[in-house]
């Protein structure tokens, strides 16, 4: 099989992270090689948009109304809250938003797409066991999603050629830690094997 330990089975969805115009070229936060990997995605999600969970990163209104160290954060980074931003810079990226619906879409405020609860709420209620996961970035986003999925018990596979970051060398540590680390809980593959064996 590859890089995949068994087929997908029927229990799969793909959980596509921050695909956003924040993340792409010309937004403030730009990560340069997202357009090489929007085709490969565009591809996975056209397989099962009805499997499809996009996530979007929304920033609070001002840095007042974030929590704790995201205050700072948000201090820093004022010209990215939702009083100041361009709201439109928090849409999917065009090659995806025509999927949603029937793609879900679940908003959060902060790097796991677990955060909030309404994720976790939504994989129970659709008896979801496995997930693809593909999006933006690598090293922030992504990996604390993934970590807190393989905490809840998911099989999570993770589609190499998929993902973007916008450090080269912390996209490659991330892959090697998945692939080190946690090899017996996250599974490493290229977009194509998945797509040989995924039969929503």
């Amino acid at each position: 099989m590859g890089r995949l330990k068994a087929s997908l089975g029927d229990r799969a969805a793909h959980l596509c992270i921050d695909m956003q115009r924040l993340f792409a070229a010309g937004g403030p936060w730009p990560t340069p090689w997202m357009p090489r990997v929007v085709p490969v995605i565009q591809e996975l999600v056209a397989r099962a948009p009805e499997r499809t969970i996009f996530t979007r990163f929304i920033p609070p209104v001002v840095p007042g109304d974030a929590a704790g160290m995201w205050r700072a954060y948000y201090e820093k980074w004022s010209t990215v809250t939702r009083g100041k931003m361009d709201l439109n810079l928090l849409r999917l990226v065009p090659e995806l938003e025509g999927f949603a619906p029937p793609a879900h879409s679940i908003d959060k405020p902060v790097y796991s797409a677990f955060a909030t609860g309404a994720l976790r709420a939504y994989l129970l209620e659709k008896h979801v066991e496995t997930l693809l996961v593909t999006g933006s970035e690598t090293d922030v986003c992504v990996l604390a999603t993934v970590l807190d999925a393989v905490d809840f018990g998911y099989r999570v596979i993770v589609v190499k050629d998929g993902l973007c970051s916008s450090s080269d060398a912390a996209h490659e540590a991330s892959l090697h830690l998945y692939a080190q680390r946690f090899d017996v809980q996250i599974e490493l593959a290229e977009a194509d094997e998945v797509l040989d064996t995924w039969r929503p």
